[in-house]
Formats: C-alpha cells, sequence, structure tokens
C-alpha cells in the first residue's frame, strides 16, 4: 500500500525543490539596491500621517457581503439563461422561485438600512 504512495512523494519533494530554486535564483539574479524611497511602507512617495492600522466601520464589510451577494446572482442567472429552451416551465419556476428568495433578501436589506450610507 504504501509504494503507491510513492508517486505523490516524489511530485511533492520535486514541487518543494523547484520553489527553493527558484526562490534561490531570484534572490540570487535580482538586483538588490533598496534606498530611502523604498524603504518607506508607501512607494508613492507620501509620507504615511497616521497608522496603517486603524478601524474601519462595520458598514464596509456589510456593503462588501450585499455586493457579492448579488452579484453572485448573475453567476446563476447566466447558465440559465443559455439553457432555458431545454429547462422549459420548470426552469423558469426555478429561477423564479430563486429571483423571489433575492427579492426578499433585498427588501429585507433596505428595511433594516443597509443600503444607506452615513
Amino acid at each position: 500500500m504504501p509504494a503507491q504512495y510513492l508517486p505523490i512523494a516524489v511530485l511533492f519533494w520535486v514541487c518543494a525543490a523547484m520553489v527553493v530554486v527558484i526562490l534561490l535564483i531570484s534572490r540570487w539574479l535580482g538586483p538588490h539596491n533598496p534606498n530611502a524611497a523604498k524603504v518607506m511602507p508607501y512607494e508613492s512617495g507620501i509620507v504615511p500621517t497616521q497608522s496603517a492600522r486603524r478601524r474601519f466601520e462595520v458598514r464596509f464589510t456589510l456593503v462588501g457581503m450585499l455586493f457579492i451577494l448579488f452579484d453572485i446572482e448573475l453567476i446563476f442567472v447566466y447558465p440559465w439563461a443559455v439553457t432555458l429552451r431545454q429547462l422549459k416551465l420548470f426552469g423558469l419556476l426555478e429561477m423564479a422561485a430563486f429571483m423571489g428568495v433575492l427579492l426578499v433578501g433585498y427588501f429585507y436589506v433596505w428595511k433594516k438600512g443597509g443600503f444607506k450610507w452615513e
């Protein structure tokens, strides 16, 4: 039984060796000339005025999750539209149910004030 895993182990070690070799070659051949501008936290030339570790409002996360939720909807709509003729009435009813659930979620977020930015 352990002999069956030998090709996987060989592949693992070959990949690990390639990673080490590539990192060493890039370190050896790559330019290494740091200066004051490159060592700064921001290479844009703007001197940082405050710490980068500050708190963000929960609203940023909420807006991001809402965007993902309603953006993923389009991923499901496209294959449905392509196969609509094959799915016939069943596909239409299933998509209507899916859109209904999303619409309920949309109105819930709207009622809770999730779209207000103040």
